[in-house]
C-alpha cells in the first residue's frame, strides 16, 4: 500500500508532480504549425536578360470542368512606374506550367486628345462566382514620353471582365465626387465578393497630391458593369500622400483593411460592414513594438484557422536596400488586437544577395499578391526588379503549403 504524504511539504511536492504529469500530455497535444513549407518557384526568367521583366503578377482561381483554372494578369516594366500593356496567362495544373503571356486587348495603351497615352497598371483579377466572370481592375496611368511623369492628369479605376476565355471591353468605374477630383483608386487592392454578389473594397482618393483618404466602397456588378452603390466613412492620414493601396479581407464575419502609408508605418482597421471602420492603428508586434515599413504594400492571406499579413519591413539584413523592399515576410495576425505574432513570422521570398554591402544587386519585392489556390496551398506571386541593373528581374511564385486544409479555398 502506497504511503500517503504526512506533511504539507510532501503534499505540495506530490501535487506538483501530478500537475506536471497532466501538463505534459497537454503540451504534446498542441497542434503542429499551420505552415508546412514554403517553396520559391521561378516562373519566368528576366534577371539574366533572357526575357522581359514581368511585373504586377496577380492570380485568381476560376472553377472549370476538369479542374480549376488559375488566371494571372501581369505586365512588363522598363523603368520606375513605366509599364507595358497588361497581359494574362493561365495554368491548368495548379501553377506548375503556364501558357505564354498574351495581351488583354482592353487593357493596352490608348491615345488621348490631350497628348497623353493612357495605359493601365496595378491590375488585380478576382473571380466573381455569381456571374462566372473574372473582374480585372487596375487604374489609369498616362505617358507622353519614355518615362513616368509624376504630374499625372486625373486618374481613376479601369477594368475589364473575362468569361469563358474572352475579354470584354475597357470600362471606367465612375465616381462623381469632388473628393476624388485628382485620383480615386483601388490599385493593387484585394476585394471581397459579398453573399448578394456585391463587391466590397476600400478606395484611396484625393483632390490634391497629398493627404489622400480611404473609405470602404460597396459596388454592384452584373458581369459587365461595376457601379458604386455606397461609400463609407473616411479614414484620414496627413503624412505624405496619405492612405494608399488599401487591401480588404473578410475573415470570420469581420472586415479587415491594411493600408500603405508614407511615415515608416503601415496601418490597419476593422469594420462590421466594410463601410464604417474603427480607428486605424499602426502595425506592431504582439509586444507593442511598431514595425518599421517604408511606403510599401501589405496584403492579406486568409486561412480558415488563422489570418496572416504579407509585408516588407526593415530588418538587419536589408538596411541598405531602398525602402527595405526585400525579403518578403508573412506573420499571423491577432485579430482582436490587430498585432502580429512575432514568433510566427516566416520569409515568403528571401532576400537574394547582400542587403548591407551590395544593395544595388538585391532585387526588390513588394508588388505582390496572395491567393488561396487550393485547400492544401496558397500562393504569393511577385515580380522582382533590379532598378540599378536595368530593371531586370524574375517572375516568382511562392508556394505556401498548409499542414491542415484551408476551408476558405474556393469560396
Amino acid at each position: 500500500m502506497d504511503r500517503l504524504p504526512r506533511t504539507r511539504r510532501e503534499f505540495l511536492s506530490a501535487l506538483g508532480a501530478g500537475a506536471l504529469a497532466v501538463a505534459a500530455p497537454l503540451r504534446a497535444a498542441a497542434p503542429e504549425p499551420l505552415i508546412a513549407s514554403i517553396e520559391k518557384i521561378t516562373l519566368r526568367r528576366g534577371r539574366d536578360g533572357s526575357g522581359p521583366t514581368w511585373f504586377h503578377p496577380r492570380a485568381c482561381v476560376v472553377p472549370a470542368p476538369g479542374g480549376p483554372l488559375a488566371l494571372m494578369t501581369l505586365q512588363t516594366i522598363a523603368g520606375s512606374d513605366y509599364f507595358g500593356p497588361v497581359h494574362w496567362m493561365s495554368s491548368r495544373d495548379l501553377g506548375r506550367t503556364w501558357t505564354d503571356p498574351q495581351p488583354v486587348p482592353a487593357l493596352g495603351r490608348v491615345a488621348r486628345n490631350d497628348g497623353w497615352s493612357e495605359g493601365v497598371c496595378d491590375v488585380v483579377p478576382e473571380y466573381h462566382p455569381p456571374t462566372g466572370t473574372v473582374l480585372a481592375m487596375g487604374h489609369s496611368v498616362c505617358y507622353r514620353g519614355p518615362k513616368f511623369e509624376t504630374a499625372q492628369p486625373p486618374r481613376w479605376p479601369v477594368y475589364a471582365a473575362w468569361k469563358n476565355g474572352a475579354w470584354g471591353p475597357r470600362r471606367k468605374l465612375e465616381w462623381d465626387d469632388p473628393r476624388g477630383a485628382l485620383i480615386y483608386t483601388n490599385n493593387c487592392g484585394q476585394r471581397v465578393v459579398l453573399p448578394d454578389g456585391d463587391i466590397a473594397f476600400v478606395m484611396s482618393f484625393g483632390a490634391k497630391r497629398t493627404s489622400r483618404s480611404a473609405a470602404g466602397v460597396r459596388c454592384s456588378f452584373d458581369g459587365e458593369t461595376l457601379a458604386i452603390r455606397r461609400v463609407g466613412r473616411e479614414i484620414r492620414h496627413a503624412a505624405g500622400r496619405g492612405m494608399l493601396e488599401p487591401s480588404l479581407v473578410r475573415w470570420r464575419d469581420r472586415f479587415f483593411v491594411t493600408l500603405r502609408a508614407e511615415d515608416n508605418r503601415g496601418y490597419a482597421a476593422t469594420s462590421d460592414d466594410g463601410l464604417v471602420f474603427g480607428e486605424k492603428q499602426a502595425w506592431a508586434w504582439d509586444d507593442g513594438e511598431p514595425l518599421v515599413m517604408s511606403t510599401t504594400q501589405q496584403h492579406w492571406l486568409a486561412h480558415s484557422e488563422a489570418l496572416f499579413l504579407v509585408y516588407t519591413r526593415k530588418d538587419a539584413s536589408n538596411v541598405k536596400v531602398p525602402r527595405w523592399r526585400a525579403p518578403l515576410f508573412m506573420a499571423q495576425v491577432d485579430p482582436d488586437r490587430l498585432r502580429l505574432r512575432r514568433d510566427s513570422e516566416r520569409i515568403v521570398l528571401p532576400l537574394v544577395g547582400d542587403g548591407v554591402n551590395a544593395p544595388d544587386d538585391v532585387a526588390y519585392s513588394g508588388n505582390f499578391h496572395p491567393v488561396n489556390a487550393a485547400p492544401g496551398e496558397s500562393w504569393v506571386t511577385d515580380g522582382e526588379m533590379l532598378p540599378k541593373r536595368g530593371f531586370k528581374g524574375d517572375l516568382l511564385l511562392s508556394r505556401i503549403r498548409w499542414a491542415r486544409p484551408n476551408l476558405l479555398a474556393g469560396t
